[in-house]
């Protein structure tokens, strides 16, 4: 089957967890299909990047997105009704370019990955379209709104309603229609939601038979994009709000384009920010306890799935359990305040056989429930 792949974003190096998502389900789907990839891009390509893609798929396009666009298109919809991040993605030349390439290489199906890509298809209606969902976005940006104060905290609500609005209008463009988790199934806004298939993410093998050379040189450890709000946050609560009640605890934050307020972190003299790392194995590896304090944010977090995979006992939110749906004080922590994460984050480095029963279910739980070989398997039986 030839198979037509539209993405916000080029799917490496992965960093981020649309990018992760569609890495690895391209990768997959590769061995039964013909891919034809369409990136939108905001950034420069590198070569060795596109060289990494291009390795399972028939073609690879990269449609860069025109700066001065980006900011008219988005400001546009200040006086709209569109949500602003489909404003930020749809760029008329690039929308010509698609469809011509439609034309030439006549999918059997076209698979989008987030709303942001819907637009320029949604008017195709003689080829099967399958719309990925992938989250919520609409109640993690309500969510933002809700914590946000000021016009920050307006803007954000002005979106997650027009989110919720579009996610709605867009599900009768497209035949089939994914999503991460039954949560954000359940949280988007039309009356056949029952219907959006659960695809859940996976986790790399190599996570599971890893072996490091170093020993373990920090405490806790938090990862994800570091230039992403709830990540932000979330590494914020840990330096300002964790770290005073654990005093002699040792902290390491890892991850790509750290924001100025993760950098500023490092005055905490009990943080690490280490930014970008070839290998995120190496974090985990060099830690003991994972924390994700969690507020705000949708979908399944695979910076747990990695966490557990690499034995470490993950300690985190209620919101953030949602999707994974570990059996709390058997396969993880949960935790709603510091006082709560102080007590778990304590009992594990005092308690060895606490710690190591945490880890090893934990380990067991994703090994057994997040393989990408059975969530794509889900994905292509839909796509056929």
């Amino acid at each position: 089957m030839k198979l037509f792949v539209i993405l916000s974003r080029f799917p490496y190096p992965l960093e981020k967890g649309d990018k992760l998502r569609a890495y690895y389900q391209l990768q997959e789907l590769s061995k039964n299909h013909e891919i034809h990839l369409h990136c939108l891009s905001d950034q420069t390509i590198k070569a060795e990047w596109k060289a990494k893609v291009e390795q399972f798929c028939t073609s690879v396009s990269i449609h860069p997105l025109k700066k001065h666009l980006i900011y008219w298109n988005t400001a546009k919809q200040l006086f709209g009704t569109k949500p602003f991040q489909i404003g930020y993605f749809f760029q008329k030349n690039i929308y010509k370019r698609i469809n011509k390439s439609l034309t030439e290489v006549k999918p059997d199906h076209i698979y989008c990955q987030l709303i942001r890509t819907a637009e320029y298809v949604k008017d195709i209606h003689d080829i099967p379209k399958t719309l990925d969902y992938m989250d919520a976005l609409s109640k993690g940006m309500l969510r933002r709104g809700e914590i946000q104060s000021g016009l920050k905290g307006r803007l954000f609500k002005i979106e997650g309603r027009r989110l919720s609005e579009y996610e709605n209008r867009i599900f009768d463009y497209f035949n089939q229609h994914t999503i991460i988790s039954k949560q954000d199934r359940d949280l988007i806004n039309h009356p056949d939601k029952s219907t959006i298939e659960v695809i859940e993410n996976g986790i790399a093998e190599d996570f599971f038979d890893y072996e490091s050379t170093e020993g373990k040189t920090h405490d806790l450890l938090f990862t994800g994009n570091m230039n992403y709000p709830p990540n932000i946050e979330c590494s914020e609560f840990i330096s300002n709000d964790i770290s005073p009640l654990l005093p002699k605890s040792s902290i390491k934050i890892s991850g790509a384009s750290p924001h100025q307020r993760i950098l500023d972190l490092k005055k905490n003299k009990q943080v690490e920010v280490t930014g970008w790392v070839d290998d995120i194995r190496d974090s985990y590896a060099s830690a003991k306890v994972f924390v994700a304090p969690l507020f705000i944010g949708t979908g399944l977090q695979n910076k747990l799935l990695e966490a557990m995979a690499m034995g470490l006992p993950v300690v985190t939110t209620p919101l953030a359990n949602n999707a994974l749906k570990a059996e709390e004080n058997k396969e993880i922590l949960i935790a709603d305040n510091a006082e709560g994460f102080k007590k778990h984050i304590t009992n594990l480095l005092e308690n060895e056989n606490l710690y190591n029963s945490i880890s090893q279910a934990g380990k067991e739980y994703v090994k057994s429930k997040f393989s990408w070989q059975q969530s794509v398997a889900k994905l292509e039986k839909l796509l056929s």
